[in-house]
This record gives C-alpha cells, structure tokens and sequence, in this order.
C-alpha cells in the first residue's frame, strides 16, 4: 500500500538544509573548544616556565606579559561562562523548565564547551562577544549554542526562555523568524500575503546558509591551526626546559628559540580570542549606540533595543518595501509565544513607527559600512 507523504515547502526544506549547517557549525564548534583547551594548557606551562627565567630583555618581556595577560583573561571569562551556565542550569532544574530537548551530556556544561563558545565570539572589546557578556546575557547565550540544531527546531536552545534573544546573529533572531513561518504561525494572511512572507524567509535563508558556510570553512581552517600551534608550543615546552632560567646565560641559538616562542604565543593566543567572523552579528549594540547618538531625536526607541537590533539583523542585506516590513511585525506581533520570549508587555510596540526605525537604522548602517 503506498504511503502518503505531506509535500515539504520550499521553506521547511530550505530551513531543513540551513539545520544541518548549523548542526555542522555546532559539532565543530565543540571541536574546537577541545583544541582550545589543549592549547591553553599548553600555552600555560610554557608561560610557567618563562616566567622562572631571569634577565629577559625588557621589550621582549612585555610581549610576553601583554599575550599572557589576554590568555588569562580569556580563560576566566570561560570561566564565568560555565559557572553562570551551571547555575542556571540547576535553577531551571527546580522549576521543572529544563527538559530531554537540551541534550544528553549538556544538563551540566565543562570548559571544553565553553571554550569553543568564547573561541566562536572572541573576546574582542568590539562586537558582540559572548564571553564579554555577564549574568543572564551568557547563560542565554550558551543555552542557545549548546541547544545546536535543537535551537533551528525550536527546542532544547530555548528552554530558558530567551535563549535566542542575546544572539543577534544568524544563530538567534533569524531561525527563530523562519522557525515560526514554518510553524504556520502566518495561518491568518491571505496565501498572497504567505507569499510574500515565504519569498523573504527564503531570502533570509539563503543569506543565512552562505553565513554558515563560511563560518563551517572558518572552523576547519581554525582548528588546523589550534592543532598546529599546539605541536610547535609543544615543542617548546621540551626545548625551553632545557634552557636554563638566565636568559644572559643562554646561547645565542637558545635566546634567538626563546625570541621565537615569545612571538609564537602571542598567535597562539590571537588563536583563542579572535572570533569566527561569519557568525558576528551584522549589527550590534554598540552600532545601535552609535547611531541614537547621531540621532538624539530618535533617544526614545532605546527602550526597544534589543527588539531593534534583533530586526535589523533579521532583516539585514534583505530588500523589503513598507508594506513587507508591516506584514513581518503583524506577523510577529500576533504571536504570543514570541512576544513572550522577547518579555514584549506590549506587542503593540511592533508596529509601522518601529519598523520604519529598522529600515532608517539599515540605511544608515550601510552608508556606514560603505564609508569604513
């Protein structure tokens, strides 16, 4: 007997393919925290080591202290990430919000995770950096990262409840976006209006899939190179041993090596802190500061900023006329759930004035990134 399927839209598909990317991104993500952390390690030996050896020329030793300090620094907002995510954790627990959708081995996070999530979004004074991010903001945030392809699917990612909110890139705002027009939550629009929105998620979509692309490519490269450093880091660690601990007492060679590992740590240590570029978030909070500052006159719409941003992201590089952008914020703005999740108390704040502010904010956002 021939079984009847239900025909897949375009869209689900589209959402179907960008969730396996995603799960790609994911596992790679976890990859290289371990890399990360047997970087680390490393780097940290060898810093105990050098830090035993005397007479070491001035400048040379402040490289060395400024690259240490960056990696100590890094490993303790790791740190931080892990015990707010844990503590989190044991809340929700409590109230019974924690459910299977997190995942086996996730309900308590280690480091390796949490150093591929620091490693993913850096620790750059620019950006949204997740491991600069303090409190809820990095709990919600990892939530939303370990929840994996889970999070696409509208589980385990958001048992928070926000999971997605401080992810302004293609992690949070737009799989929650496509998530709920597949979801049917549009069932109310004329299939005109389904259309309309489906073409625009698809846009989203297909920008969204180069995203991870780039960033699946930005990985790999990454991880061959964590790999790498660690061998030569590793290699230091026996030669440096051996050295002595009076630089003027060293021979020329070894004091040249000893130059040569200095140098070597402080890439290493760019290795740790520098984040994967295609999932930086296109507009960030302090690009939204910039631009009330340009605009005083515009200072009232800092109480919807997270909303803002969330929708500038979501739209970004996506060409819409008004009546689109209308048709999105009904869309979201009848959505309880959503409305919710973005702790909105009054939906109506969705409405043409903010939408026309998204689509001003664009402008400006590109005129600016044209400029730079």
């Amino acid at each position: 007997m021939k079984i009847l399927s239900k025909k897949i839209s375009k869209l689900e598909e589209a959402k179907h393919q960008l969730d396996i990317m995603i799960d790609k991104a994911h596992n790679l993500m976890l990859e290289l925290g371990t890399c990360s952390y047997g970087l680390f390690n490393d780097l940290r030996i060898l810093q105990s080591q050098i830090d035993d050896i005397r007479h070491v020329p001035h400048e040379e030793h402040l490289k060395y202290q400024r690259s240490k300090d960056i990696s100590r620094s890094w490993y303790s907002k790791m740190n931080k990430i892990v015990k707010d995510y844990n503590s989190q954790i044991k809340i929700e627990k409590k109230s019974g919000i924690v459910g299977a959708g997190i995942g086996v081995g996730i309900a308590a996070m280690g480091p390796t995770a949490a150093m591929g999530i620091a490693t993913t979004f850096g620790v750059a004074s620019t950006g949204t950096a997740i491991s600069s991010l303090s409190g809820a903001a990095a709990v919600n945030a990892a939530l939303a990262w370990l929840g994996g392809g889970a999070l696409a699917a509208g589980g385990g990612g958001m048992a928070a409840g926000s999971a997605f909110i401080s992810l302004t890139g293609p992690v949070g705002w737009t799989i929650a976006g496509i998530a709920l027009t597949v979801s049917g939550i549009a069932y109310w629009v004329s299939k005109s209006n389904r259309d309309t929105l489906e073409r625009i998620f698809l846009l989203i979509n297909k920008r969204d899939k180069k995203k991870y692309k780039n960033a699946i490519l930005d990985y790999e490269e990454r991880i061959k190179r964590v790999k790498h450093e660690t061998e030569i880091l590793n290699e230091g660690i026996k030669k440096i041993g051996t050295y002595g601990v009076d630089y003027k007492t060293m021979t020329e060679e070894m004091q040249y090596n000893l130059i040569n590992y200095f140098n070597q740590m402080q890439s290493s240590t760019s290795l740790l802190v520098d984040p994967i570029r295609a999932l930086l978030p296109d507009f960030t909070e302090n690009d939204f500061d910039m631009f009330i500052e340009k605009h005083q006159n515009l200072k009232q719409y800092k109480a919807q900023q997270n909303l803002i941003v969330g929708l500038v992201n979501l739209l970004y590089l996506i060409r819409t006329n008004k009546s689109e952008r209308n048709l999105i914020a009904k869309t979201f703005r009848k959505d309880k759930d959503f409305c919710e999740k973005m702790k909105l108390k009054d939906a109506d704040v969705l409405n043409e004035d903010l939408m026309n502010i998204v689509q001003k904010i664009l402008n400006w956002s590109y005129k600016n990134k044209k400029k730079n």
